[in-house]
Formats: C-alpha cells, sequence, structure tokens
C-alpha cells in the first residue's frame, strides 16, 4: 500500500492560501487530495470554523464540493456561531455584515468608525449555493445558459430546496426534496436550451428542454 505524498514544507498555511492553491490549480496533481484533507483539517483545529476574509470565503465552499468534501461546506453554511452566515441571521440581520462580528454577542459593535451592516461580499456565497446547493451552473462553450451543468448536491439537514434562474432561454428550475430514504429532483429546462445532469450517484443524463422527475 502506497503512501500519500508529502507535502513541501511551507511557511503560511491558512485556510485561504490552501483555498486559493486549490481552486487556480497552483499545486502539482499529486498534492491536491493531500491539500484539500489538510483544509479540512484547519477547519477543524478552529472548532469547525472558517477563518477566511473576503478572497478566501468565495471559493471555500467551492473547493470543498469540488474536492469531496460538501458535506464540510454545508457544516459552515448552517453553523450559527460566529464567524458565519447565521450569526448575523440569529442577531436579526436582513442584510449581509462587513464584519463575521459586526455586532457582538454583548450587543457591541466590532467598531463604530469601519462596520457596514450592509455589505454584500460574504453574500458570494449565493454563487455556491446556486451552483451546488440548487444545482444550476453555466457552461463557458455555450454561454447565457444555452447549455446548462445541473449538479445539486441535496443535504437532509435542509430537507428541500427550489431554485430558478431566468435566462434568455426561459427559465431554468430545480427542485428536490425528501421522502423518506429517497431524495426526489424536479429539473425543468427551457426550449432550446440542453442539460447536463449529474445525480449524487454518478447518474448523468443530457436533458433538452422539458419537465423532468428523478429519483434516487
Amino acid at each position: 500500500v502506497g503512501h500519500p505524498p508529502r507535502l513541501p514544507k511551507a511557511k503560511g498555511r491558512t485556510q485561504t492560501a490552501l483555498v486559493l492553491l486549490l481552486h487556480f490549480g497552483l499545486c502539482e496533481e499529486k498534492y491536491r487530495a493531500r491539500l484539500a484533507d489538510l483544509l479540512v483539517e484547519l477547519i477543524e483545529r478552529e472548532g469547525g470554523r472558517m477563518v477566511t476574509g473576503f478572497i478566501g470565503t468565495y471559493f471555500l465552499p467551492h473547493v470543498l464540493t469540488a474536492t469531496g468534501h460538501t458535506d464540510v461546506a454545508y457544516r459552515l453554511l448552517l453553523r450559527e456561531e460566529s464567524p458565519s452566515w447565521l450569526y448575523s441571521v440569529m442577531h436579526g440581520a436582513t442584510t449581509v455584515w462587513e464584519h463575521w462580528n459586526s455586532q457582538k454577542e454583548d450587543g457591541s459593535f466590532w467598531s463604530t468608525d469601519m462596520n457596514s451592516f450592509n455589505h454584500y461580499a460574504y453574500g458570494a456565497v449565493c454563487d455556491w449555493i446556486f451552483e451546488s446547493v440548487v444545482g444550476i451552473a453555466p457552461t463557458e462553450d455555450a454561454p447565457a445558459y444555452r447549455h446548462v451543468l445541473i449538479s445539486p448536491h441535496p443535504s437532509r439537514e435542509l430537507g428541500f430546496v427550489e431554485g430558478a434562474i431566468d435566462t434568455a432561454y426561459g427559465r431554468v428550475r430545480v427542485k428536490w426534496y425528501y421522502r423518506g430514504d429517497t431524495v426526489h429532483y424536479e429539473v425543468d429546462v427551457p426550449k432550446g436550451a440542453t442539460a447536463t445532469l449529474t445525480l449524487p450517484s454518478g447518474y448523468t443524463e443530457t436533458l433538452s428542454g422539458g419537465a423532468y422527475l428523478f429519483a434516487e
């Protein structure tokens, strides 16, 4: 049995550094799996928290999903303690804050000078929600959603999700929900567009315009 390759010695092994290495392919392929495991390890060392800022946070859930750790991305999404998206929601936020703890647990502010309560940067997680949770993503070779990648990642903790994007060809819609141990998927593809569907089991099918129902 072979051993995983040793990572080169390096300083500054942070969550953001690993995220950028993995997302932009700045590492040798033989190190990719180990770097992804190290990223998860760093998150666990922080008590299951992300310690990323504007640059790293956007790419973090995308990288976790791309490396087979969507469960970790979901844990970060649904976490209620700071730093997290739901911390602000649990404290009455209706917009995205500039800082994870713009308002602290005791009601005081992170700062009274530089502290926006309507600052979208961390809201970029919605890109991952649409592409990986709902599962709707465009393609570079057929822009404007003429060809769509549909690859939802269901979570029993959420139970169900429904999302849609209005494109130049019409509405692309995906809904998934649990019934017992079975996940049901409803998919709408507009006429004039096509989609490549990939389900968690690995099942793949090319879809033309129409309404579809799958279960597994």
